[in-house]
């Protein structure tokens, strides 16, 4: 079982990433909130994981504190919750916010995920109920260190736009939705980064 990784980021490709420890090159899935407050590539980072093995595949899933690795946990053990609907529903809200939901029964904010229909809504607040009564998010983040940090060049629109489109289509998002969102938000303000405007195109998928 693998539990931890600490190592210098190569990659960040939403929601994949690839971290150096050692010389051996990691994969690993992670959501969007765990990807905001990553240092940039060539800094070290160090992650709380999450070995899944399946019958097709073996997938490493990083998170930036034990509170998200745990309700990613929970969450693949709801019935006809699986880690590709556990990550969009960690990156369309944070922890505190999907607790909220489930607290306050707000189905219409978790139907707005991909893949999560009323059925499954209403089965999520259900079986999640009572074991986030006494939730704790504990949200400070792991050592993210600042290292020898490579400068991120700019990114054009037109690369910022297909990488935060290939991030919402990885999450399940339908490909004419996620372009329909990220033009919505680009329309309104300028991003600097890819990570930024994903940010902001979740946001604006998600009832307020």
């Amino acid at each position: 079982m693998i539990g931890r990784l600490k190592g210098i980021l190569l990659e960040k490709n939403p929601p994949n990433m690839l971290i150096d420890v050692q010389g051996v090159g990691y994969d690993v899935l992670a959501p969007m909130s765990s990807f905001y407050p990553l240092p940039g590539i060539g800094a070290e980072a160090t992650l709380h994981t999450h070995f899944a093995v399946s019958e097709t595949a073996q997938q490493l899933y990083g998170f930036v504190t034990k509170g998200e690795r745990e309700l990613f946990r929970l969450l693949i053990k709801v019935n006809g919750v699986g880690p590709k609907m556990a990550l969009a529903l960690m990156s369309g809200m944070n922890a505190d916010e999907f607790v909220r939901c489930v607290q306050d029964s707000n189905v219409s904010a978790l139907v707005k995920v991909p893949g999560v229909g009323r059925k499954t809504a209403e089965r999520l607040i259900v079986e999640m109920r009572d074991k986030l009564g006494d939730w704790s998010a504990n949200s400070t983040p792991v050592a993210l260190a600042a290292g020898n940090v490579q400068p991120e060049l700019g990114q054009s629109q037109n690369a910022l736009v297909a990488d935060a489109e290939s991030a919402l289509i990885a999450l399940g998002y339908k490909p004419t939705d996620a372009a329909k969102a990220v033009a919505k938000v680009l329309d309104k303000q300028k991003v600097e980064s890819s990570e930024e405007l994903i940010r902001l195109t979740l946001r604006g998928m998600m009832p307020a």
